[in-house]
This record gives C-alpha cells, sequence and structure tokens, in this order.
C-alpha cells in the first residue's frame, strides 16, 4: 500500500503524539502510585497514634472490668456453688457406696455380685456438673460483654478530608 507523503507525515506525527501520552500517563501512574504509598504509610500512622491508643484505653475501662467481673463471678459460682453440691453428692454416692458393700459382704460372702451399671458413672456426673457451671459462666461473661452500651458505639458521621 503507497501512501502519500503527505499521509505519512500525519502519521508519524500522529505516532510521535501518541508516544508522547503515553510517557505522560506513565508518569501520571507513577506518581499516583507514590501518593497511594504515602497514604498508606500516613494510616499506618494515624493507626498507631489515634486508634490503637483509643481502642486499649476504651477496652481497659469497658470491656477488661467486665471481663474480671465475670471470671470472678463463674470463680464464685464454681467455688461457693458448685463444689459443695457435687462434694455432697460424692459424699452420698461413697456412703451408699460403702452401704452396698457392708451388705453385700454379709448377706453372701460365697457369692460374687458383678453390680449392673445403669447409668452414667460418678465421674461423668461430676464431669457433666463441671461443664455445666463451665458454660453458666461463659454465658454470663458473655452477657456482661455483648449487651447494649451506648457508649461503645461510634456515631456514623460523614467522612470529611483532613485537614491539612
Amino acid at each position: 500500500m503507497n501512501l502519500s507523503r503527505k499521509r505519512k507525515k500525519e502519521l508519524r506525527r500522529l505516532q510521535d503524539d501518541a508516544n508522547k501520552l503515553w510517557e505522560s500517563q506513565q508518569v501520571l501512574v507513577g506518581q499516583a502510585a507514590d501518593v497511594a504509598r504515602e497514604a498508606g504509610r500516613q494510616l499506618g500512622n494515624f493507626n498507631r497514634e489515634q486508634v490503637v491508643p483509643v481502642v486499649q484505653d476504651t477496652y481497659n475501662r469497658k470491656v477488661a472490668p467486665v471481663v474480671d467481673q465475670s471470671v470472678r463471678f463463674g470463680r464464685h459460682v464454681v467455688d461457693d456453688k458448685v463444689v459443695p453440691i457435687v462434694g455432697g453428692v460424692v459424699g452420698t454416692a461413697l456412703s451408699a457406696w460403702d452401704v452396698a458393700n457392708a451388705k453385700r459382704q454379709g448377706v453372701a460372702r460365697h457369692a460374687v455380685i458383678v453390680p449392673e451399671k445403669s447409668g452414667p458413672g460418678l465421674g461423668r456426673v461430676i464431669a457433666i456438673i463441671l461443664g455445666v457451671a463451665a458454660a453458666v459462666g461463659v454465658i454470663a461473661a458473655a452477657w456482661q460483654a455483648l449487651r447494649a452500651d451506648d457508649e461503645l458505639w461510634v456515631a456514623d458521621d460523614p467522612l470529611s478530608p483532613p485537614n491539612a
């Protein structure tokens, strides 16, 4: 295909313009990347200097006392409620066991009696009681931590550009 000199000259000029435009776009993309990098660095600084201290302070003032109170409540339930109940159950079970052994030895010295297991053993009962007590403590802690507290919520303010 033969092109006139005029058309060749116009095409070369168009190609030069396109190359200049491409170079300027590459510079612009590089500058945008620099701005994005600096924005990320500034965001990290803002997070470290502003957000983390506020979150830490709020945690120390609001959440930590509730968690500590819930742990104390759980210990109180286990120490003052569950342990005495389990102790009473264990004591009663051991007394019944001793009475049954005494009767068995007194009535049938020559016969071997193997008691049938009809339900959960003593260890299983104790484990269930302790598991229920732990679950109650966890539920109480979760309720204390998650109940509605107006001071914990941040208002939805529209974002505005930072003042330079």
